[in-house]
């Protein structure tokens, strides 16, 4: 570990969130967590709490003032906050995926440039690939155009936010479906093969750009100890992309379950509604910076980092 760091997270309680400040408390550095609800949070991460993170929340009496003062004397800033895409949409829903995004980028990023210059911490922010919009043949890398529905829209909005920041270096890290029982896709996923029930959701063909969550926490380490190298736009998944069918296969294998009949897409549409594309279709995404930048990946293949997850 280089030198110590003071690193405000938004998101913290999240999936990816709570890692990385575990992660970076075990590692020697200070983190302050910016949330809305400091008291809610310090029950829902006890383990960053007795290990020494400080918490701010911006909806007490005195407004937002409390996340103003905590990002002096930062190092960096990692902005993961935003409503789970994971869950059923709705028209409700989709305004809540990008207000909840929005909203926290607009705050965290004023907060930044009223700092002095010289003291301005780097950015580390949040994004998607689904920037990228759908498809089976086409492979993304950063320099990429977006796509033109409802995801890359909100991505490209979130990323536009993030860019407004005055400080030297802005990392925004797109993020593939993140893998880690207890949340994310697997959260909905493994529960199914669990009960000896899995299969593939959907027709199977379509890709999955995904990344393990351990790798993901170390590649937004990689941004906060070296900014200059990983400024711009990162692709946050493995080198080797899946499908669903390879995905389900995985996991069946890594559980010692049937990889049984296929969910068909109609059923999925049913239940997560128009949120249903982000696991009916798919893009192939590559991280070509990463690998530039020398970045190692602990797990390159699906199928190592099902059999870790199932363990």
């Amino acid at each position: 570990v280089g030198k110590k760091m003071v690193v405000a997270v938004t998101g913290a309680t999240g999936f990816v969130g709570k890692a990385l400040v575990d992660s970076l408390l075990a590692d020697g550095h200070e983190v302050r967590v910016l949330t809305r609800d400091a008291n809610k949070a310090r029950v829902t991460m006890p383990n960053a709490f007795f290990n020494g993170a400080k918490f701010f929340g911006w909806d007490t009496a005195s407004g937002k003032i409390e996340w103003y003062g905590a990002l002096k004397g930062c190092t960096g800033v990692v902005n993961l906050a935003g409503a789970s895409i994971s869950d059923p949409w709705n028209e409700q829903y989709k305004k809540t995926l990008v207000k909840s995004r929005l909203q926290t980028t607009k705050r965290i990023v004023d907060a930044i440039n009223k700092l002095p210059d010289k003291e301005r911490p780097s950015l580390v922010s949040g994004s998607a690939v689904g920037y990228y919009g759908v498809s089976k043949k086409a492979t993304f890398d950063e320099n990429s155009k977006p796509g033109n529905d409802f995801l890359s829209g909100l991505c490209v909005q979130w990323e536009a936010a993030a860019d407004r920041c005055e400080t030297n270096y802005v990392t925004k890290i797109r993020t593939g479906v993140v893998l880690e029982k207890g949340g994310g896709a697997m959260g909905k996923i493994l529960p199914v093969f669990q009960l000896y029930g899995g299969g593939i959701l959907g027709k199977g063909d379509q890709v999955v750009s995904w990344i393990h969550r351990a790798d993901l926490v170390n590649l937004i380490k990689a941004a906060l100890e070296n900014p200059k190298t990983y400024r711009g736009v990162v692709n946050g998944v493995a080198p080797n992309p899946t499908t669903m069918a390879g995905l389900c296969a995985a996991t069946a294998a890594a559980t010692n379950r049937p990889n049984w009949l296929p969910v068909p897409g109609f059923a999925l549409k049913l239940l997560l509604g128009e949120g249903a594309t982000v696991v009916l279709d798919g893009q192939r995404v590559v991280p070509k910076k990463a690998l530039a930048n020398g970045f190692e990946f602990a797990y390159e293949n699906v199928e190592e980092a099902l059999e870790a997850i199932a363990r």
